[in-house]
């Protein structure tokens, strides 16, 4: 978990289930966005076997994301925000959601910034 910075802007808690072994009281954030993480049966699949399955995930998880009415929610939300910070609890650093959530998040608010 991301030790809180002041420049963090808006923090935002983008897993499903509350990370093991935080308290609330010591989690500072300003938002859990349970909505716009993977499904639930999705996250079960992919955990079964994460190496194998990790490109797969990726593929089903955009697809979630791009029809996901609180994907879209979450973006207008955040627009007016200078800074936004994505919390996970993975200990992956590479192959998490966050991660995959950040890239969808970064492309879909460029295009809306080049539509006119």
């Amino acid at each position: 978990m991301t030790p809180y910075n002041e420049n963090d802007g808006f923090r935002v808690l983008v897993d499903r289930l509350w990370p093991r072994g935080v308290k609330k009281e010591d989690l500072k954030f300003d938002l859990w966005e349970k909505d716009i993480t993977p499904s639930p049966d999705l996250r079960k699949w992919f955990h079964l076997d994460p190496e194998k399955r990790w490109d797969s995930f990726a593929a089903m998880y955009n697809i979630e994301l791009n029809k996901s009415e609180a994907v879209k929610e979450f973006l207008d939300m955040i627009k007016s925000k200078k800074e936004v910070t994505l919390l996970y609890a993975s200990k992956e650093a590479e192959h998490n959601h966050a991660k995959l959530l950040k890239a969808f998040l970064d492309k879909m608010q460029k295009e809306s910034y080049h539509k006119v």
